[in-house]
């Protein structure tokens, strides 16, 4: 029941009618009231103009006397210069509330005609560190956005890239051979991110001693950087790498394994998964045959140094280098490889890459690449690009001061939500399982929703504090409404109170119940405009403003205790389907609502 097609219909039909003509489809523009205005939606009159011949106030009267003669659901207008404000009948939205309840996934679509198979790339993290804050904020990020285009119909698949090879890999590596004394996560009781990510930092370490003495001994700092030793020796240990050297290759998949093992704990404790994951020590091989390819076909150039290159001048940038002159391969080359890959696999037509801003040159010059080397679907590539998040100083440890690592924030977060949450008494009736439950329920969803609250974008400050306010734009605040109207509907069971199965279109409704039915008509909108932008922020805010909008009815108008029955039993229905559109939103969000709190 889309009241804006029932208009949009309609006004087709009094075009026709007073002007003896038919309006274009493009012409018809019915949009929602402003809120400072009286109605409920607008028809701008102005595109139809050409068509009445007469003056905007007189065609919008003349379409309004039409539209109250013969849409029953339409009660009252009014204009405003080019503008018909039309005010929909009351009966119409109690119809249209018990209509929402008798669908599943309300605002989502299915069996939609034509799907397209959509890849979603996030996470990317090297092997040589554990995950860290940016990771969060891109985990969240694709995680979140593949759930909503899935709601609207589209076949969605996960992947994730892993950089498991290339000179940072070969870092800890050497850094393990020479100072790890054959130390194991098992033996170091670590995670083996954390373990391998010590000695990455150990290589950064002794490296900069190297060129310090270097530059003492009057080398430049450039010529320092690359004749210290301990570079050129991870730089032969990436050359024995990709020559399949056996005992390089046995440390190698070692190592790795520590890795993504650790990797594994913190995407379960998050709540990210996918549905494939790639290598880049796999990608690269294919990477290097397409440049191969592209060279022979002309489309790429090699230099006397025997460097191969993409020029793009003609593209308004630079040339960008594709195989070194020894033959190793650069990121770009297996991120060719990569995307090649995966678009075979899935014969998919549309990828989304959910990477930091600082890569927008990156996936401009990756999609010109692969329209060079003759695949069409380079230009259903994007790039979600997204701020960096930070901490305020002091909030929470980093492994270095500058790097804040995922596995302390996530502890961090349960600690500061069993911290708010009993200061608050908010556990008191809980048993020590459930209070466990709840609290990291709580600590997660409000770092999720904080982070997801925030247009991908811009850069932005994340407070784990605030994100814990029981009474901000926060995860626990809307968490803490479901569990209320959870709380009110187990009342009205316990009291063998039946919530009615239809509802009565003459129950005398008030403004603020009839606002919260227009927002819940306004949910799957949001839904489609939330896929169509990548923005998790357009639910996220939305949630927020529905639990708003709740919370003062709630204060407002007595439920249980209305001597009214056919208004209690409204009430209990509206705030039922409230219910379910928080949970459904959170839901694409990644974040659970617990029925108690």
């Amino acid at each position: 029941m889309n009241i804006e097609l029932i208009l949009k219909e309609a006004v087709i039909n009094a075009v026709e009618k007073l002007y003896k003509k038919t309006p274009d489809q493009k012409s018809i523009q019915i949009q929602q009231t402003r809120k400072d205005f009286e109605g409920d939606f607008t028809l701008v009159v102005f595109p139809l103009l050409r068509v009445s011949k007469k003056p905007p106030e007189l065609t919008a009267n003349e379409i309004g006397d039409y539209l109250k003669a013969n849409i029953k659901q339409i009660c009252e207008f009014n204009v405003i210069k080019g503008f018909l404000n039309l005010s929909i009948d009351k009966s119409f939205w109690i119809s249209y509330l018990s209509s929402v309840a008798q669908k599943d996934n309300f605002g989502f679509i299915k069996n939609k005609e034509n799907p397209k198979t959509i890849l979603i790339e996030y996470s990317s993290p090297n092997t040589n560190k554990p995950l860290h804050l940016g990771h969060i904020r891109n985990n969240l990020l694709g995680y979140s956005v593949a759930k909503i285009i899935a709601s609207q119909g589209d076949d969605v698949k996960k992947v994730n890239i892993v950089n498991d090879r290339g000179i940072h890999i070969c870092k800890s590596m050497l850094a393990w051979q020479k100072w790890g004394d054959s130390v194991t996560p098992e033996i170091s009781g670590k995670k083996g991110d954390h373990l391998v990510g010590d000695f990455y930092v150990k290589f950064d370490q002794e490296y900069k001693k190297e060129i310090s003495i270097l530059i003492a001994e009057g080398q430049t700092e450039e010529e320092a950087k690359q004749k210290a030793p301990l570079i050129q020796e991870a730089q032969e240990m990436l050359r024995k790498w990709e020559a399949q050297d056996s005992e390089t290759i046995s440390l190698w998949k070692d190592m790795n394994k520590w890795v993504l093992d650790g990797f594994d704990v913190t995407y379960k404790k998050l709540g990210v998964d996918f549905d494939k994951i790639y290598f880049e020590s796999d990608t690269y091989k294919l990477g290097k045959k397409l440049v191969e390819e592209g060279l022979e076909k002309g489309a790429l150039i090699k230099k006397e140094d025997g460097s191969v290159w993409a020029d793009l001048t003609n593209e308004g940038l630079d040339q960008k280098i594709l195989l070194r002159s020894d033959g190793t391969s650069v990121y770009m080359t297996q991120d060719l490889g990569t995307a090649h890959q995966r678009m075979t696999d899935y014969n998919a037509i549309e990828a989304i890459y959910v990477v930091g801003n600082e890569q927008i040159y990156h996936f401009q010059v990756l999609k010109i690449i692969l329209g060079k080397l003759g695949f069409e679907w380079s230009e259903n590539l994007h790039h979600l690009s997204y701020g960096m998040v930070e901490l305020p100083a002091g909030k929470m440890k980093s492994r270095e001061g500058t790097v804040v690592d995922a596995d302390d924030l996530l502890e961090g977060m349960t600690a500061t939500a069993e911290e708010m949450s009993r200061d608050l008494g908010k556990l008191d009736d809980f048993s020590e399982s459930e209070k466990n439950d709840i609290i990291k329920t709580i600590g997660l969803g409000a770092l999720k929703y904080f982070i997801l609250k925030v247009d991908p974008k811009k850069t932005m400050t994340f407070d784990p504090k605030e994100s814990i306010d029981f009474n901000g734009n926060t995860g626990p605040f809307i968490q803490y409404t479901y569990a209320r109207i959870q709380s009110l509907i187990r009342k009205a069971n316990d009291k063998n109170v039946d919530l009615p199965t239809d509802l009565n279109t003459k129950t005398k409704i008030s403004n603020k119940e009839l606002q919260l039915i227009k927002q819940i008509h306004t949910y799957p909108e949001t839904l489609k405009e939330a896929a169509e932008n990548y923005s998790p922020a357009h639910i996220a805010n939305y949630i927020y403003d529905l639990v708003k909008e709740f919370n003062q009815f709630y204060h407002d108008h007595p439920i249980m205790s209305e001597e009214d029955k056919n208004i209690s039993g409204f009430r209990l229905f509206l705030s039922k389907q409230v219910g379910e559109i928080i949970k459904s939103g959170m839901g694409l969000l990644g974040i659970n609502v617990p029925d108690r709190m």
